[in-house]
């Protein structure tokens, strides 16, 4: 395996007429394949790792998220159309006298297209929605295949929740959710009517512990 990383800026131009009738295209020959062969449930994605981890002066979590690529999915991924994942964790303290308050929330966007000139797998990753109308700063890795590009969204490494002074480093556990999902509203319009009650894009984990903040390294 080899990755490259960089940070860039990132814009894309609106797509075409050409180009929009060739995803239409495609999304029907894929919705058709879809349909014409017997429908195989996928395995649903789940959160199996979940820890806070502080360091001098901050918190961050780490997840890892197990789920396999469903046929469909590839497939489009082939056709190079981009995917979007997005990771979202919300920190709680626990109040006695009332409901739980939030002191913290991030999220993490991330980004994974084919690209057919160097046929590698480049991965986006920001902390902002990653979207066709909107510049962005993104941090970049490029990957010789798909395993590997696959691997690295499921592992979230270093999701910083805040400072450590504004969230407390006391020792009583904290309550966390984790989110993470397959963003099925970024993809072309097109794909966007075909997923509709298809359950190999319904790829979403969520996850609640009450955690320890654990010593980072």
């Amino acid at each position: 395996m080899t990755t490259t990383a960089s940070s860039t800026h990132s814009s894309k131009k609106p797509l075409s007429a050409d180009r929009r009738a060739a995803l239409r295209a495609v999304a029907a020959g894929l919705l058709v394949a879809g349909l014409g062969g017997v429908p195989v449930s996928a395995r649903a994605a789940e959160v199996t790792q979940l820890h806070l981890e502080r360091d001098d002066d901050s918190i961050y979590l780490n997840a890892l998220v197990d789920f396999e690529l469903p046929a469909l999915v590839g497939e489009v991924l082939d056709k190079g159309i981009a995917l979007f994942f997005v990771a979202e964790a919300e920190l709680f303290r626990e109040r006695w006298y009332w409901t739980d308050r939030k002191v913290a929330q991030a999220s993490r966007h991330m980004r994974l297209a084919y690209q057919p000139l160097t046929r590698r797998w480049r991965l986006n990753v920001s902390p902002q929605p990653i979207t066709n109308a909107r510049l962005g700063v993104a941090f970049n890795q490029n990957f010789d295949e798909l395993a590997d590009a696959l691997d690295a969204i499921k592992r979230i490494g270093r999701l910083r929740l805040g400072d450590l002074g504004e969230i407390g480093d006391d020792n009583a556990p904290h309550p966390v959710t984790f989110r993470f999902r397959l963003d099925v509203s970024q993809l072309p319009r097109p794909f966007q009517i075909g997923v509709v009650g298809n359950n190999d894009w319904n790829m979403v984990a969520e996850r609640s512990a009450r955690l320890p903040l654990e010593k980072g390294p």
